[in-house]
């Protein structure tokens, strides 16, 4: 017998979890795809061997387009006023998911025998095609929130759900990509493994077929050293990149018409927009003002600190991976291990802040990633790799309890910031600080793994090397790249929250208290 289907008030079937998994299912999608931003430097730096100075300049355009993207679509899709079958946020989704099929897969197109111009200008319309086809699937999105239900408090388990539905859809792709598309070399009687490189000078070719271990030459199935650093041979399969962005994309693809077939719109489209109505904005102003409120401006250098620790240092981990501990198949792993920690603190945050504040608890986080940094400064100093990469990992565990609390809390205490502007200077400012803050952590997104690019071409890694002809000193350079861009990070959130942001338990009580006061206050005028 079919199961009756239970409506509310105005003949929707009433929310609950199917909407929730469904709407988890649609951040799932959306990070098939993003989740491929991480491996877009790897791709165009080991495969398609983009001179570090070069890719960092491309890096900073695209981020540009990046930046103005998102108001573009967004704008777009408020002022579209044609009826669809589907409703307006639904259909956007289901183009946005439609491109995203190939979209992900543009950016990696495999010509790396193309000349240096072609592979520039297949870079940016490959980025530009992903990253359009992306923001018109997840700008409406995001929204879709709004339009499931007008209730506070289900709202509130939606964004949970969206937070459940990203981590599941980011750490799978963050694994398991990175075992599919490294491979480590055996020989097999042919060459193949040196076709898509140059050979480092004063090494000859046939260095590359002869064991350094054994001074022998190399029998089917041994293990390809490098010459340079005696390790075992780790190559990028490039064209295998493309096809597993293109699955990716599918099962992108399959959790968007998920989502779009199973959630129940329940409130008009027409009161929701994507982009917020903004006021006339003095760029000059606003910054003299966000300067002014020191929570603000703490919260968003700790911001930037956070980042530059888990973006800006990917593909320098990466590379340290396959040059120095010769697992890049691995580091995905290897870095969920260290991150995971942060999670553990969801469950407790709420009893964490109750009994000592966010900045206090924030705060002895930070001295915990100042103790993760610290250990990772150790790595590069011990001999052996594979006791190096045990203290390695120690210390990334220890950085990642550290930042546990601060994540949890970080967009509160923005919050909170934007209560202190009231306090302080009678004006919320809930548009410029909100914004300012925004631009500063694309900032830190952006031009962060730009200025990573260039300290890794100063410190001696040679793109056209790809990873096998790298030096054994530029691998070890890589290790201290990445400890040093993770010991930065901790610094900046230290400097942020315990120097800068001024909220401690108790000032946050009084603010909260004088501010009620004269709200209420000003209500009674009314």
């Amino acid at each position: 017998m079919k199961k009756d289907i239970v409506l509310d008030a105005n003949g929707h079937r009433r929310f609950g979890l199917r909407d929730k998994i469904a709407y988890a299912a649609g951040d799932l999608g959306c990070n098939m795809s993003f989740s491929l931003k991480s491996t877009v430097q790897t791709f165009w730096l080991v495969y398609m061997m983009l001179e570090t100075g070069v890719l960092s300049v491309l890096l900073l355009l695209v981020q540009i387009w990046d930046a103005i993207n998102d108001p573009l679509i967004g704008t777009l899709i408020d002022n579209d006023k044609r009826q669809y079958k589907m409703g307006k946020f639904k259909t956007y989704i289901f183009i946005g998911a439609c491109g995203l099929l190939v979209g992900g897969a543009a950016v990696f197109l495999p010509f790396p025998g193309a000349p240096m111009a072609v592979k520039a200008v297949l870079f940016v319309l490959g980025y530009i095609v992903w990253d359009a086809f992306y923001t018109i699937a997840n700008v409406p999105y995001g929204s879709m929130l709004s339009l499931v239900s007008d209730n506070v408090g289900e709202r509130a388990q939606l964004s949970t759900w969206r937070s459940i539905g990203s981590m599941v859809g980011n750490i799978l792709p963050s694994v398991i990509l990175p075992m599919l598309i490294w491979q480590k070399v055996t020989y097999n009687g042919t060459t193949d493994f040196l076709d898509r490189i140059e050979i480092p000078e004063g090494v000859d070719k046939a260095q590359f077929l002869i064991n350094p271990e054994t001074k022998l030459p190399y029998a089917i199935g041994d293990k390809v050293l490098s010459p340079t650093t005696g390790k075992q041979v780790e190559i990028l399969l490039g064209d295998r990149v493309f096809w597993v962005a293109l699955i990716m994309g599918v099962l992108g693809f399959i959790a968007f018409l998920f989502m779009l077939k199973t959630i129940t719109i329940r409130v008009d489209e027409n009161s929701v927009k994507t982009v917020a109505a903004r006021e006339k904005f003095n760029v000059f102003k606003a910054f003299g003002k966000f300067m002014k409120n020191r929570p603000a401006v703490g919260a968003t250098l700790a911001a930037m600190g956070m980042f530059l620790g888990m973006n800006a240092a990917t593909t320098a981990n990466t590379i340290m991976f396959a040059t120095y501990f010769n697992m890049a198949s691995l580091s995905g792993l290897v870095q969920m291990i260290g991150f995971l920690p942060m999670f553990l603190f969801m469950p407790f945050i709420t009893k964490i802040v109750e009994k000592y504040g966010k900045k206090e608890a924030s705060v002895f986080g930070t001295i915990v990633s100042l103790v993760g940094g610290a250990i990772m400064l150790i790595f590069p100093l011990i001999g052996s790799a594979n006791v190096a990469l045990i203290v390695y990992l120690l210390g990334l565990v220890v950085f990642g309890v550290g930042m546990g609390v601060y994540t949890c809390v970080s967009w509160a205490m923005m919050g909170d910031a934007i209560d202190y502007n009231e306090w302080k200077f009678g004006t919320r400012e809930e548009g410029t600080v909100y914004s300012l803050h925004s631009f500063f952590r694309k900032l830190a997104q952006g031009v962060g793994p730009s200025v990573v690019l260039l300290l890794m071409g100063a410190l001696g890694y040679v793109s056209k090397l790809g990873t096998i002809g790298q030096s054994a000193e530029t691998a070890h350079n890589m290790c201290w790249l990445v400890a040093g861009l993770y010991l930065f990070s901790a610094v900046l959130q230290f400097i942020g929250l315990a120097v800068i942001y001024n909220l401690d338990k108790k000032t946050l009580e009084k603010m909260n208290s004088e501010l009620t006061e004269r709200r209420a206050a000003t209500s009674a005028d009314e």
